[in-house]
């Protein structure tokens, strides 16, 4: 993971780690930053993705055996609820929907099921982070 280099607290600042890119046409386009396994003993990780269109962003209902946050926020630094979005997210066993249609944080605690997440409209991009307590990411079906 390059970081800066030279000082004594360069291991704190992550400067790139080159996420994959995504195709001209993909509904999620990958930030560049995105947080190490057990960067600095901290255990958790994080995800920074752009959603570009309508589109399944995760497939399928699941559970982790950690606690995660789901972040969505406006994309235009000079209007930080210029939000021309609605993103269905269905939470639970029994698969509630829930629109998200302004900037929001979802917490997710440890064994709640979630998905599918899906862009159903989309004006303008929405930048999308994905934060878990856990050095690295495993997901588990939903009912086992």
């Amino acid at each position: 993971m390059p970081m800066t280099t030279g000082t004594k607290y360069s291991r704190y600042i992550l400067t790139e780690q080159g996420a994959s890119r995504s195709t001209p046409d993909a509904a999620v386009k990958p930030v560049v930053l995105q947080g190490a396994s057990d960067w600095c003993g901290i255990r958790h990780r994080l995800k920074w993705k752009f959603l570009l269109k309508p589109g399944v962003v995760m497939d399928t209902p699941h559970t982790h055996d950690f606690d995660e946050f789901l972040v969505f926020l406006s994309a235009n630094p000079a209007d930080e609820l210029d939000f021309p979005a609605e993103i269905e997210l269905l939470l639970g066993a029994e698969g509630e929907p829930n629109i998200i249609s302004e900037p929001s944080v979802i917490c997710l605690p440890q064994g709640l099921v979630h998905g599918p997440l899906t862009v159903k409209n989309l004006g303008k991009p929405v930048l999308f982070c994905i934060i878990y307590l856990s050095p690295d990411y495993h997901r588990r079906p939903a009912g086992r």
